[in-house]
């Protein structure tokens, strides 16, 4: 390594210095990279077929993808969607191609921000990864299964990568301020329980922003009289730029569902009084904002769907607004929902309908509802507005045929929605 090369590792981010090098020091998604997991005996023996790396921000996925090409004996090249078009794809292709044919080393295409690729880029990487030249990783913070070409995806397995727990957090973060060679070690940093607790609390599961925030306290907080830079809770605070909660965590979960509870319960002064505590307290308004949206489905549903509605505007408004004007709008939510009918046919239609797409078995679609430019002797498909809106016809699969997942109660606009018993002979 020369002078300028040492120059910028040194002056990287303290999370890009940190970046575990393998597999034993890697942090998290033991779901996926825990001992005898199918990812870790791929990697181990070098038999990574292409996949993509979904998750949040901060949770591993360039970092596994690292420890990738340093366990294998492949050429490892990187691009970001972002800033790559078909054109580096294609020069990516053909060195790939030209060391597989002249040694016959794969090599690694890492590709960050995937899902912002278009279908012109994915294809174009279509055949070099049947050829086996080419293993595709893609990284994204987006799910590939909506964001992305079918035809990449499909050539993938795809990983799910989740926000990492507390407890990993606080790890990396002990680990930062004890490493001398990369970390923290020579300054002398004590990081206090509280503060770990704050920084693995309102980091949100995302390494990267712990460890900025980490490193930020660091740089900024004058040394004490014994020589040594002291980060206590408040500190920590400052440098996330997140207020502690004024209550511990255990609580602050107890509060939170008292506030799901009251809003099933319809009890608008409760939940009105749960989520304004929980503001005072630190609580991020945009968490019982999601909360009142997955409430207004789960608990109201079709009793009142204008429920969901506020609620989704609700979320919208304190984006836009910002606080306190964004509370109005999150109070007027609360009170529809809390005081709407209440109705759990959609959360139960959900599930069952869940079971089946997870369990059943003949689950083939109908003659007569398959693509018919593709199907040319499919039956005759009735066309409900020929018929004035409806027309009894098989919509399920035959072995589904009998299966109800709706079944609307008598509350609110609901009892509109009761089928009439021709619509299901």
């Amino acid at each position: 390594m020369n002078l300028f090369e040492n120059n910028t590792k040194q002056n990287a981010p303290l999370y890009e210095r940190m970046r575990p090098q393998n597999l034993d020091d890697f942090v998290g998604q033991e779901h996926i990279v825990g001992k005898n997991s199918l990812l870790r005996r791929a990697i181990m023996g070098d038999m990574l077929g292409s996949c993509i790396f979904y998750g949040p921000p901060g949770t591993g996925k360039t970092t596994l993808a690292h420890i990738i090409t340093q366990t294998t004996n492949s050429r490892f090249v990187k691009l970001n969607a972002v800033s790559s078009g078909v054109a580096d794809a294609k020069k990516v292709i053909d060195e790939a191609r030209n060391e597989y044919q002249l040694f016959g080393r794969k090599t690694y295409l890492l590709l960050d921000e995937c899902h912002r690729w278009n279908k012109a880029q994915s294809d174009s990487v279509l055949a070099a990864i049947e050829e086996g030249c080419i293993v595709f990783i893609g990284s994204t913070t987006e799910n590939p299964q909506f964001s992305m070409t079918p035809a990449i995806v499909s050539r993938c397995r795809i990983f799910q990568f989740k926000p990492l727990s507390e407890k990993n957090i606080i790890t990396a973060l002990e680990n930062a301020v004890r490493d001398e060679e990369r970390g923290l070690g020579k300054l002398r940093v004590e990081l206090s329980d509280e503060a770990k607790q704050h920084y693995a609390w309102a980091s949100g599961g995302d390494l990267r922003t712990a460890l900025g925030a980490l490193e930020l306290a660091a740089k900024t907080t004058p040394l004490d009289k014994d020589g040594k830079i002291v980060i206590d809770k408040i500190v920590a605070e400052q440098s996330i730029q997140s207020k502690a909660l004024s209550v511990d965590e255990n609580i602050f979960y107890d509060m939170l569902s008292a506030f799901c509870k009251s809003l099933r319960g319809s009890d608008a002064e409760a939940a009105l009084f749960w989520a304004n505590r929980l503001i005072e307290a630190g609580c991020e308004p945009l968490i019982i904002a999601r909360r009142l949206m997955a409430h207004a489905s789960e608990d109201v549903g079709m009793a009142d769907s204008n429920a969901l509605l506020l609620a989704t505007c609700a979320l919208v408004s304190i984006k836009n607004l910002g606080m306190p004007e964004g509370n109005l709008a999150l109070t007027h939510a609360i009170i529809y929902v809390c005081e709407a009918p209440k109705s759990n046919s959609v959360v139960m239609a959900m599930e069952r309908a869940k079971d089946d797409a997870k369990n059943a078995r003949n689950d083939f679609v109908p003659e007569h509802l398959k693509n018919y430019h593709i199907h040319k002797n499919t039956p005759k498909y009735k066309y409900p507005h020929d018929f004035g809106g409806y027309v009894y016809q098989q919509y399920m699969p035959d072995g589904l045929i009998d299966r109800i997942y709706y079944e609307p109660s008598n509350n609110g606009r609901e009892k509109d929605f009761k089928r009439k018993k021709i619509w299901k002979k």
